[in-house]
């Protein structure tokens, strides 16, 4: 029997348009109304028969990706298998592209791509449903990385309802020195909301509607993000490169999900060149990426 042929899937980041969130759950998780949009910044997972399951990883903070069975492609693998009764026995190479620790599911990404690759070179043909189920399994996010577009997230942000989008939205991205845990970030969220009644968390009607029409001037008028204060907290340097950002022509900015990558909302192609030029000039981020949205989910890619 020959050898399968490795299988590359591309797997996008994600922007939180609008990130409401509730008050603590007695499991410790929030209720969220979570507006993922996917945005054109991806990473690669190859998956290639081998002995043993080993994970190995390049570009942009590779060095602070785990490769031991806590990478989220890892337990994917061990998940799809144990569910078919197989052995795990693969080699996941992550090409990374989206900023580690930052706020856009590049682990979700990377855990929906390992699933996805393993899937095909197994052989499995599971459904779409299946995967999904692993994906919720895994956590809270790599549901979106698999399915991309635009979504609402409910629950943890697991139980997805897809939304229209009707354009082409713009995005500069201010990658931040060091990243920010995103448990960390809802701990802080906690500490700040003590003894404050939060409402139960609900989509944006005006939210959607901008998504529905493609207007990008009122979707900056409805960009939110509960946990942006939280992050704001443990990374006061984040106000900064926000100010930059809008100084420099975004039409709107926020923290992207926990942080600490702040997302900047620009007219068009133009816009964005401006923004992430003036962003990198200022000295309050590292690097500035410019990409559009909504982006397709995981895609296996061409052999």
């Amino acid at each position: 029997m020959s050898t399968p042929r490795p299988v590359t899937v591309r797997v996008p980041a994600k922007v939180n348009v609008q990130l409401a969130v509730g008050a603590a759950r007695p499991d410790g998780f929030h209720d969220l109304a979570n507006v993922f949009l996917a945005v054109s910044l991806y990473d690669e997972v190859t998956a290639t028969p081998a002995s043993e399951l080993t994970v190995t990883c390049e570009g942009p903070d590779a060095d602070k990706v785990p490769l031991d069975r806590t990478n989220l492609a890892a337990r994917a693998a061990e998940l799809l298998a144990a569910r078919h009764d197989i052995s795990p026995d693969v080699h996941l190479h992550i090409a990374k592209d989206i900023p580690v620790a930052g706020g856009m599911a590049g682990g979700s990404a990377d855990g929906a791509g390992a699933l996805l690759a393993c899937d095909a070179l197994w052989g499995l043909g599971s459904t779409r449903d299946e995967l999904l189920e692993i994906c919720a399994e895994l956590g809270s996010d790599v549901p979106f990385s698999l399915v991309g577009g635009a979504a609402l997230g409910t629950g943890r942000g697991e139980k997805l309802t897809a939304l229209p989008v009707g354009g082409t939205f713009h995005w500069v991205f201010a990658v931040a020195d060091g990243g920010l845990s995103t448990p960390t970030v809802f701990g802080e969220f906690d500490r700040l909301t003590e003894g404050v009644e939060i409402p139960e968390p609900a989509a944006s009607p005006d939210l959607l509607d901008a998504l529905r029409t493609g207007d990008t001037a009122a979707l900056a008028g409805a960009l939110a993000n509960d946990l942006q204060a939280a992050a704001l907290s443990l990374r006061p340097s984040l106000a900064a490169t926000l100010a930059a950002g809008t100084e420099a022509g975004a039409l709107a900015a926020l923290v992207s999900g926990s942080g600490p990558t702040t997302a900047f909302l620009v007219k068009d192609v133009e816009a964005g060149r401006a923004v992430a030029a003036a962003l990198t000039a200022s000295g309050t981020c590292r690097t500035a990426r410019v990409a559009t949205s909504p982006a397709p989910g995981a895609t296996a890619l061409p052999t």
